[in-house]
């Protein structure tokens, strides 16, 4: 069976906030092989009137026009629902900033980062995107808040890039008509806040090593043509189609996304190191060998009907 081995990447991020607070971080990987891949990144900050800066790093360059605030699509009350998997009641853009919801007994702001003045910061290697909470002070009205946004995931696109093979023509061939079925391979790791991984300008700030980041979660949204391991899988579940399909990005179908997410928390690892890795891999039939077998049977059919021809003629001539 012929392989197609994929780049291994192995990404840090970073989530911090200035400020009294015991935050959460969730990465949704929206794996898209054949196409655009996106990642949602969402923050819940506790103690947000007492923090004073939101510092995401985003390991390859981004701009604000690839920043897309999926939290404008939380009007709709059947995507709250699936985000948050129970009924919410929601008070959307209850002000410039913000909207409100409340849900299994508490109440939180959302925050519509699309109306903020954030900065972004390209690094060495990444990107710094910072948001300035105390000038959203005046908006918010709850301890709780959450920030969510869609952009492309770039380390994963360029995982799935396809790569020409400059192997021996010859050997090439042989492999087209002799191995049709193709074994693709990925391989991923999320790293939330280990500083090996980060730029120098992100371990250098003293704010960063005194962060109080309480969890992580990582959630996979794929077609499940693909196979993922999935045994350190706190949840899986099929996305609920009629719940979520105006959330998906762009060429997902919903009837095809099945979520398989991670958890881990600082109370079972006190080093606050939150490490997720997962591979994927699919087997299917070479469209190149295929093509081949139609032209070498249309060859072969052709030179049949030739020496038939030939050989009838030539009978035809002997009697």
């Amino acid at each position: 069976m012929a392989e197609k081995h994929k780049k291994f990447a192995d990404d840090g991020w970073a989530v911090w906030v200035d400020g009294d607070d015991t935050s959460t971080v969730y990465i949704n990987n929206w794996l898209n092989p054949k196409s655009k891949s996106y990642v949602d990144i969402a923050v819940r900050i506790r103690g947000v009137k007492l923090s004073k800066f939101l510092h995401v790093y985003v390991p390859f360059a981004i701009s604000s026009d690839e920043i897309e605030d999926v939290s404008l699509l939380f009007n709709d009350t059947k995507i709250l629902q699936a985000t948050f998997s129970t009924a919410c009641i929601v008070d959307y853009k209850k002000n410039a900033h913000t909207s409100e919801i409340a849900y299994n007994g508490k109440t939180v702001d959302i925050v519509h980062i699309s109306t903020l003045k954030y900065e972004i910061k390209p690094l060495s290697i990444g990107t710094l995107i910072n948001v300035d909470l105390e000038k959203l002070n005046d908006s918010l009205d709850n301890d709780e808040a959450y920030f969510i946004w869609r952009m492309p995931h770039k380390s994963l696109n360029e995982i799935f890039k396809s790569r020409v093979d400059v192997g021996n023509v010859m050997s090439r061939l042989r492999d087209l008509i002799t191995t049709p079925v193709i074994s693709e391979k990925y391989g991923y790791s999320v790293r939330v806040n280990e500083a090996r991984l980060l730029p120098e300008e992100i371990t250098r700030v003293g704010a960063f090593h005194r962060q109080k980041l309480k969890k992580a979660v990582i959630t996979l949204s794929i077609d499940e043509n693909y196979e993922l391991n999935d045994g350190g899988c706190y949840r899986i579940r099929r996305l609920e189609e009629n719940l979520y399909k105006d959330y998906l990005p762009k060429d997902y179908k919903f009837e095809d996304v099945i979520t398989y997410q991670w958890n881990q928390n600082r109370e079972h690892n006190q080093q606050g190191q939150f490490n997720f890795y997962y591979n994927l891999s699919r087997d299917s039939v070479s469209k190149s060998s295929m093509t081949l077998y139609m032209i070498l049977l249309l060859i072969i059919s052709i030179i049949g009907e030739l020496l038939a021809s030939g050989v009838q003629a030539l009978l035809e001539y002997l009697i």
